[in-house]
């Protein structure tokens, strides 16, 4: 008897990458601060309290309460802030500062995912004025971010509409897996934090890159990949070779200041001495930047 049946298409598949310290060798918020300050969006302290941010930061040890008051903190610190300005900023200043902290390991990941047909997704706390650049530089094809509220002065009104961090990350891929068709248990996730669990969890591929600690044990007891990342490469030197759309149709699913970003080290900072006591020595794994921000 005559099969008539009409075949099923292949389930669609996405691979979501979290942005710093896994697709890139440094912070995006950090990367830019000379510059927000240069273009006075940030005064010189917040500049200098930076460079002592950036350990804690690494070190990943603000726990689910310290990063409420830090998305209040930085809420105020971001109000009044020209988003226009701060776009400016990032475009003038995005390829000289980003293109050659990119890992090698990582845009050859990007190419790999999509030769195979999936789309890249970056899933980042950053703001989206910093983090949508990036994702077009990379070719992503979708961004999730934080989002700030602008006014219709196109200022930031210091309220957080949307906070890209932990369980919201998962929340927004389950989301775009419903919108968009994705196959959950034929997508890939990558990450440094163990704040992304939740994320990697909701896939069937999920690789922890460059881990913290805390991640690593994670990794270790759930048999998940671990990836090292650590050959930047300017993207520039790869481009005969990447296979990736010039300008890629960006979805947005979530936008947010660069302030945000910057805002948050500037309120790790701000926590020094009890961070110190809390975390004991600063250790700094290797940063990373994933697969396909």
């Amino acid at each position: 008897m005559e099969n008539h049946s009409v075949p099923h298409s292949s389930p669609r598949t996405a691979a979501f990458f979290d942005l710093d310290k896994t697709v890139i060798a440094k912070s995006s918020t950090l990367t830019f601060s000379k510059s927000f300050y240069q273009g006075g969006l940030i005064n010189r302290r917040a500049v200098l309290r930076t460079a002592y941010a950036q350990f804690v930061f690494l070190a990943g040890g603000a726990d689910h309460d310290q990063m409420e008051r830090m998305r209040e903190y930085l809420s105020s610190l971001c109000r009044g802030w020209d988003v226009a300005q701060v776009r400016e900023i990032v475009a003038e200043t995005l390829h000289d500062l980003i293109d050659p902290i990119i890992y090698d390991e990582a845009a050859s990941l990007i190419e790999e995912h999509h030769a195979a047909g999936r789309d890249v997704v970056i899933v980042s706390t950053s703001g989206a004025e910093v983090v949508e650049p990036i994702g077009e530089l990379l070719g992503a094809d979708r961004v999730v971010a934080t989002r700030m509220v602008v006014g219709d002065d196109g200022r930031f009104t210091g309220e957080v509409e949307y906070y890209a961090y932990g369980p919201t990350k998962a929340e927004a891929v389950r989301e775009l897996a419903e919108s968009e068709g994705y196959d959950l248990e034929r997508c890939y996730a990558y990450s440094d934090s163990a704040t992304d669990v939740p994320m990697l969890s909701a896939v069937g591929h999920p690789c922890a890159v460059n881990p913290d600690r805390a991640l690593r044990r994670e990794a270790t007891a759930r048999g998940w990949p671990v990836l090292s990342f650590n050959r930047p490469v300017p993207l520039k030197q790869r481009l005969p070779t990447l296979s990736m759309p010039s300008r890629p149709a960006l979805a947005v699913m979530a936008a947010t200041g660069a302030a945000l970003a910057t805002a948050t080290l500037v309120w790790y900072s701000s926590r020094r001495k009890t961070t110190k006591r809390r975390l004991g020595p600063i250790g700094r794994g290797p940063m990373t930047r994933t697969d396909r921000v």
